[in-house]
Order: structure tokens, then C-alpha cells, then sequence
């Protein structure tokens, strides 16, 4: 089992594409179209690879919840990335600063990025092969 796809509803797919093509330079678009979502038009477009991909749909309005407070929603989501440090490279080139880094530890490094439209994007290193080590606190 592994998850397939995400659905993120954005105001500019250019945006999107910007930020996670710098995090994911070896995706690509595989589809896209124009619909209409509840009334709205909207474009949307799914980005990644064979397995995985990001799906964006430009109809949002508003503003994401706030990171810091309490309100139901998507807290964050995070990619397991081979070399982290490069992943911080891209991004910070394209003009995104990372948001925080994550606590130390003997097994891994995290950093989370805001991206453009607020949806916090965890990118985690491993740095063993042992599920015991990579998943202690």
C-alpha cells in the first residue's frame, strides 16, 4: 500500500509548480485539464512521477488555516528525500526560505518549508536503514 496522490487546492498552479519542481526536478506535468468544480471553473494538473503526484487545482480563495493555531485541517505532509541538503538548495535558489528545521537526531534530518499557497511540506533524510532507529524519538 502507499498513497498514490494528493489533492491541493491552490491559487496559482505556476506558483506550485515553481516551488515543487525546485523540490522534485526529476517530475513532470502527467495530465491536465480544465473543469468546473461546484459552479467555478478551474484548471487543474498533476504533477510527479510514475507513482506519485501532486494534484492542483487552481479555484482556491481564502487564505490556508493558520500553522500555529488550533483549527481542523491539514497540519503538514512530508517526502522522504535522499539528500536533504540539496532539496534546501533548490528551494532557497527559487527564493523560499526554510520555515524551521526539525529537532536533531542521531537517525534523521527534517526541515519544513511553507509553500505558496501555506501548506507546510515536511522534507525528511533518513540517515539509517533501521525502522527502529528512523522511527525513535
Amino acid at each position: 500500500m502507499y498513497l498514490e496522490h494528493v489533492n491541493l487546492v491552490v491559487k496559482s498552479i505556476q506558483e506550485s509548480l515553481l516551488f515543487y519542481g525546485a523540490a522534485f526536478p526529476h517530475w513532470r506535468v502527467r495530465s491536465e485539464g480544465h473543469s468546473e468544480w461546484f459552479g467555478k471553473p478551474r484548471h487543474w494538473l498533476h504533477f510527479g512521477d510514475d507513482y506519485h503526484y501532486l494534484a492542483f487545482s487552481d479555484h482556491g480563495e481564502g487564505d490556508n488555516r493558520v500553522l500555529s493555531g488550533h483549527q481542523v485541517g491539514l497540519g503538514h505532509f512530508a517526502y522522504v528525500v535522499n539528500n536533504i541538503e540539496a532539496v534546501v538548495q533548490r528551494l532557497t535558489k527559487v527564493g523560499y526560505k526554510v520555515d524551521k528545521q526539525g529537532s536533531e537526531h542521531p537517525h534523521r534530518k527534517n526541515v519544513y518549508f511553507i509553500d505558496p499557497d501555506g501548506f507546510e511540506v515536511e522534507f525528511v533524510q533518513y540517515l539509517s536503514d533501521l525502522p527502529a532507529e528512523r522511527n525513535s524519538d
